[in-house]
């Protein structure tokens, strides 16, 4: 499969400076990728897989569900010496109010958000909300797609994890 096409220059982005408008545009399009994946996102309960022909598994778990955000992990996961190593590995909010998704936590090997301790704040903030942007466009191009699984009785589910 072909990836996405970007009509900007992922050096001009890694290099550039980015401005805070940039920076909420960028997690606005984040929400709009992640809808494309979980259109019913905010009634999704548990973990979830989505499998595509010739593609990885990707992860999905509902860490805390509230009227106005979701918190989730994503990740997929590769199997080596018989241990799963999640690769990239997300935890992101959900604010659906605001239609933006914050990263909270993003372990990676493809691109490292900072390169020095140096960076700052909100060239960090960038880096990680661009490489989202590009793995969540992946995954909709790939076909990925979340869908709620049936609802088990209410006895046996079990307790939602706040992130």
């Amino acid at each position: 499969m072909r990836a996405p096409y970007y009509p900007w220059a992922l050096r001009h982005l890694l290099t550039g400076c980015p401005s805070v408008g940039c920076l909420m545009d960028l997690c606005d399009e984040n929400y709009r990728h992640l809808l494309r994946l979980a259109p019913r996102l905010r009634t999704l309960r548990g973990r979830l897989q989505s499998r595509v022909s010739g593609g990885m598994d990707l992860h999905l778990e509902i860490l805390e569900q509230t009227p106005y955000t979701t918190c989730i992990h994503l990740t997929y996961y590769f199997e080596h010496q018989d241990q799963a190593h999640p690769d990239p590995d997300a935890t992101l909010r959900v604010y659906h109010d605001s239609r933006q998704v914050e990263v909270l936590g993003l372990l990676q090997r493809v691109l490292p958000p900072c390169s020095d301790g140096d960076r700052e704040m909100l060239l960090q903030k960038w880096r990680v909300n661009l490489f989202l942007s590009k793995w969540l466009a992946y995954c909709v191009h790939q076909g990925h797609r979340f869908a709620p699984a049936e609802l088990p009785d209410a006895s046996c589910r079990e307790p939602v994890t706040v992130c």
